[in-house]
Parts: structure tokens; C-alpha cells; sequence
């Protein structure tokens, strides 16, 4: 027989306690889980798969046949590197048919406005010469209607849904980090329309970066940001196609 008082630790009966590392007992990563957290890193990986998705943009096959490659290299972005789906944005809305028409509402509201009032006040052109082409154009309606669509999906997914996870994972969430990344997010969207729309596209495209960028740092959903988005550009379409450009922008600096 022994005497429980007595014993100590490492004695017959009581072996002596070990200090395992912290990990132990957990399963090691797989490559998979490796390749994930890699993505969702700014090392190689993280950097690459961002310019790639940044540069990818709208692809046009043919003539206004779009295609969201951007937008779509985020989902499977989203999905490899196991990044929940409310950290780009993706949040059900309380109300769908709410947040559809109120979407619709102010891009409506917000296009006129650009094009009446603030384009005239920076100087810009009352005619878009880049797509002046679409005005009467039916053959390259629908084409154009399609495109308008696609962006307001890509766009608002790659610069805001996904680069303003990106900017949260680099910067912080706090409202200071937040004001950066809306004001390089929006110095990023106004370069990608400057080469086909030249200054004034680009400065349009700055200053709806900087309202739609606002909305979602505080509201960090998406859905009504893509209505917005495709109720501006098919406004902006409308005006084009029935040649009434030069009216609205004189609405009120005549």
C-alpha cells in the first residue's frame, strides 16, 4: 500500500505532468487551409491575386458583350480563401424590394444631379464623346443595357465589396482606417475609367467612388450599392441614347 500524502510528482502512480506546446493535439494545416490563409495575406499570394483582380475589370468580348471578370474572380477569391460572405458585403437585405427601389431611386437622382450640377461646375463637356456613338444606336441597345447591369454587379464587388475587405485587413476597421480606404478606393476606380473616359470620366467616376465608398463603410452592405450603381449608368445610358445629353447638362447652368 502507499500513502497518498506522500507521494510526488514522477513517484509510482503519478507521472510527472509535461508542458505540451500549445498546438498540440490540433490537427496540422492542410495545403489547402495554407493556400486560404495565404490568400487572404498580403504576402505573394494576397498581392498577386489582388492586382489580378483589380486589372481584370469588365472584359468586352465583341462589341458591348460584357462579361464581370472582376467581379467574378472575387466570389471564387471569396470561396478559396474561405472569407465570409458579409466581409465583401454580401449581407441579405431586410427588405429586398426595399433596398431595390431605393437603390434605383438614387442612382436615378444621383445621375442627374452629376450631370446637371457638378459635371458643369468642373467644366466637363455636356456631351459624352466616348459613347456618343449609343445615341439612337438600337442595334447596340440591349448590348449596352447588359453592360450597365454587369457593372453595377463587378464594380461595386471588386471596389467595394472586396478591396474594402482588403483595406479592413490592412488598415483597421476604425473610422480613420475606414476613411482611407475610401479615398484610395475611390483614387483606384477614378484611374480605371480614365483611360476609356478620359479626365471627366475619371473625375465622375471619384466623386460616385467617394459617395458609393461613404455609404458602405457605414452600412457594409452591397446589395443596394449595385442597384445604385446600374440605375446611374443605364440613367446615364437613357440620356445618351436619346440624344438629350446637352439638355440636361444645361438644366441649370444655361
Amino acid at each position: 500500500m502507499y500513502d497518498r500524502g506522500t507521494m510526488t510528482p514522477g513517484s509510482a502512480g503519478f507521472p510527472e505532468r509535461t508542458h505540451l506546446p500549445e498546438t498540440a493535439g490540433r490537427p496540422s494545416p492542410t495545403g489547402d487551409d495554407r493556400f486560404a490563409a495565404a490568400l487572404r495575406g498580403f504576402g505573394p499570394a494576397g498581392i498577386v491575386s489582388m492586382l489580378v483582380i483589380v486589372l481584370a475589370g469588365n472584359v468586352s468580348l465583341g462589341s458591348f458583350v460584357t462579361v464581370p471578370l472582376g467581379g467574378l474572380l472575387v466570389i471564387a477569391w471569396r470561396s478559396l480563401s474561405r472569407t465570409p460572405w458579409q466581409s465583401i458585403g454580401y449581407v441579405r437585405p431586410k427588405h429586398w424590394l426595399g433596398a431595390l427601389a431605393c437603390g434605383i431611386a438614387f442612382g436615378v437622382a444621383f445621375k442627374l444631379t452629376m450631370k446637371s450640377l457638378v459635371m458643369p461646375m468642373l467644366g466637363a463637356e455636356p456631351v459624352n464623346r466616348a459613347y456618343h456613338f449609343l445615341a439612337g444606336n438600337r442595334a447596340l441597345l440591349p448590348a449596352a443595357i447588359w453592360t450597365m447591369l454587369a457593372a453595377g454587379f463587378g464594380e461595386e464587388t471588386v471596389f467595394r465589396g472586396y478591396l474594402f475587405e482588403r483595406g479592413a485587413k490592412l488598415f483597421g476597421s476604425g473610422s480613420s482606417a475606414r476613411a482611407v480606404t475610401v479615398v484610395l478606393t475611390s483614387a483606384i476606380f477614378a484611374a480605371a475609367h480614365l483611360a476609356d473616359q478620359g479626365l471627366a470620366g475619371a473625375e465622375q467616376a471619384a466623386i460616385t467612388g467617394l459617395v458609393f465608398g461613404i455609404i458602405f463603410a457605414n452600412t457594409g452592405r452591397i446589395f443596394f450599392l449595385m442597384c445604385a450603381h446600374a440605375a446611374f449608368d443605364l440613367t446615364a445610358l437613357a440620356i445618351i441614347y436619346m440624344d438629350l445629353e446637352s439638355k440636361v447638362a444645361h438644366l441649370i447652368f444655361r
